[in-house]
């Protein structure tokens, strides 16, 4: 058995105390799943309906990613001086109060309350996504890449869950107890982070954070962004990982933006735009397990390269697809999904492995709020880039994405190749650190 003794005597098993956290955050990660793509689905409808601009629309929904990348790292910053419980309560606490306003503003039709509410609930998808971080806390460096994946993957439930009853059952629900149109989706995801909040803060316990010796640390102060971002460009694996995540999450996004309304103004149905966006769901999410086998397997830049690939190959398909072919742009986005978790499941592997684990959370909230940043950038430039030339262009940009991804893991293989030297960029790597506390 595996045991750590902690300075207060307790006594744990940590293998007992892995898939115990492993379960809790997996409960979390749904609940809170349903609750953002619940509010996500509705928010440009009800922007759209409060001011009759599709701009505002789109910029409403893109304050869903700013607010991710703005509670990041100072979320993340929170965990490496307190543990992951008491920062991820804090973050589904900053996102239910931000729905509870996201439903003021569908009551009284004041707009300016609801990219405001949006705003908040973007603190709800950066909890989500550092929840594949605190799942892995405890795991040996061979086995922290099927973890993530095991933790993306319940997104599966939790956003299948969310784009199907948001609209057809929650709303509905609200309208019946006399809400208006569109609150009882955000209303849902309001109770939906709370419960979230509370499954963390009564089951995730003993905080794997604070077991794995990342937290309190003497002499080891916490990181600010500058000095994260220091440490991250310092190490050419670390700047690989940000790099994949970035892109991953650019070329998903940029795609995923515009497809609908590329598909609505050719005329296909609304029941076809969601089949479409529930397969992208799909490649983003139901192969997380098998896709972080491979990643603990053949090592994560392999991966990273397969990522940039798949997306590139996604994107021209679905851009080179006129609006009506169905198929064409469905399959093209299926791709960019599951090129999308190539590259943040193996990102996240890497990034997790460049660094000590008193460094752990300050560094990858950085990459988090890199992530989130160029997404929601990518997502705000995508309308324009439609507008001024076309579909077509924006998916070759997203193409040129990955293409760029697999340049730059060519370049890095080639100059490692060049000093003769092995990295722990391209297989899991030992950690003195969770050695240290197995045999303790």
């Amino acid at each position: 058995m595996n045991a750590l003794t902690t300075d207060s005597n307790e006594i744990w098993d940590l293998e007992l105390v892995q898939k115990r956290t492993v379960r809790t955050v997996l409960a979390s990660q749904i609940s809170g799943g349903v609750g953002v793509v619940s509010g996500y689905t509705v928010t440009a409808l009800l922007a759209f309906e409060l001011t009759g601009s599709a701009t505002w629309a789109g910029l409403s929904a893109a304050a869903n990613s700013i607010g991710s990348a703005a509670a990041a790292f100072p979320l993340a910053k929170y965990a490496s001086r307190v543990g992951r419980r008491p920062a991820m309560r804090t973050g589904y606490t900053i996102a239910s109060a931000g729905a509870f306003v996201a439903v003021m503003s569908a009551i009284t039709g004041w707009f300016f309350l609801l990219p405001l509410g949006v705003l908040g609930i973007g603190a709800g998808t950066a909890t989500n996504l550092s929840a594949r971080y605190a799942a892995s806390d405890l795991v040996p460096p061979e086995k922290r890449a099927r973890t993530i994946g095991l933790i993306v993957w319940a997104t599966t439930i939790g956003s299948g869950t969310g784009s199907l009853v948001s609209l057809s059952v929650l709303d509905p629900m609200g309208q019946r107890i006399g809400l208006p149109n569109f609150a009882g989706s955000f209303l849902a995801a309001a109770l939906l982070f709370l419960l979230a909040g509370a499954i963390i803060e009564f089951k995730l316990r003993p905080d794997p954070l604070i077991l794995a010796g990342g937290v309190g640390l003497a002499g080891q102060p916490r990181l600010p962004f500058k000095t994260s971002m220091r440490l991250i460009l310092a190490l050419p694996p670390a700047r690989l990982a940000v790099i994949a995540l970035m892109v991953s999450q650019a070329t998903m996004v940029s795609t995923m933006t515009m497809t609908p309304l590329h598909m609505s103004e050719a005329g296909q149905s609304g029941t076809a735009i969601s089949v479409m966006l529930f397969s992208h769901v799909l490649g983003m999410y139901l192969f997380a397990p098998l896709i972080g086998l491979l990643t603990d397997l053949i090592g994560r830049t392999p991966m990273i390269f397969l990522a940039g690939l798949i997306g590139a190959i996604g994107a021209v398909w679905a851009g080179v697809s006129p609006g009506e072919d169905f198929f064409g742009l469905t399959g093209g986005m299926t791709l960019t999904g599951i090129g999308w978790c190539f590259g943040v499941i193996a990102a996240s592997g890497l990034l997790t492995d460049s660094f000590p684990v008193h460094q752990r959370a300050s560094v990858q909230g950085a990459g988090d709020l890199c992530m989130a940043g160029f997404g929601a950038l990518s997502g705000i430039v995508a309308g324009t880039i439609v507008a001024v030339w076309s579909y077509q262009a924006l998916n070759l940009g997203a193409a040129g994405f990955g293409a760029g991804l697999m340049i730059f893991v060519l370049v890095s293989l080639i100059g490692r190749s060049a000093k003769g030297s092995s990295s722990a960029d391209t297989s899991p790597v030992r950690d003195p650190g969770h050695e240290t506390l197995t045999r303790r």
